[in-house]
């Protein structure tokens, strides 16, 4: 199954052939996790001093901006990091990983919020099994992945890989 799935899609990167674009990505992505929880945990921190400051000055009437806000902004956190060039968070970056999509659809600002809403959502109803789901599928892919259509591969390897990807096509 996993040969007939690698030749239905040979765009793809395949565990077998290239090992260095999947090794050590599970660990990779929820050590990203918590580094993007620190950093979103950051921004939050400071939108809510910032809205408890303009709360006071305003009497209370910024104090219900904050329901709105800190939902904006962890939203365009995943938009301006994964949606940008590098298609990475902070903690993909630090961690050498990078989100690619699958579908032959570029990865924009809206796939890449799609891409964090469901992951947030299947990691809410149960992440041992998002977790869990990832270790039996070969390209390490959770369910929020192949929902969506991505695919998470480690950066530096990959760089190499589809450069000779591109330069085996033109022979």
């Amino acid at each position: 199954m996993t040969q007939e799935y690698a030749a239905s899609r040979p765009y793809l990167p395949d565990p077998a052939t290239a090992p260095e674009l999947f090794d050590g990505l599970l660990t990779r992505r929820v050590i990203a996790y918590f580094i993007d929880l620190a950093v979103m945990g950051a921004l939050v921190l400071a939108l809510t001093i910032v809205g408890a400051i303009l709360g006071v000055l305003t009497f209370g009437l910024a104090f219900a901006s904050l329901v709105f806000v800190i939902p904006a902004a962890i939203v365009l956190y995943y938009a301006a990091t994964l949606g940008s060039p590098r298609r990475a968070t902070v903690g993909m970056q630090m961690m050498d990983i990078v989100l690619t999509p699958t579908r032959g659809q570029p990865l924009d600002g809206w796939m890449a919020i799609l891409h964090a809403l469901v992951f947030w959502l299947t990691f809410w109803i149960c992440w041992p099994i998002s977790l869990l789901f990832a270790l039996f599928t070969p390209r390490r892919q959770m369910i929020h992945d192949l929902v969506v259509g991505t695919l998470m591969v480690r950066r530096s390897p990959m760089i190499r890989h589809w450069q000779n990807a591109r330069s085996s096509a033109f022979y």
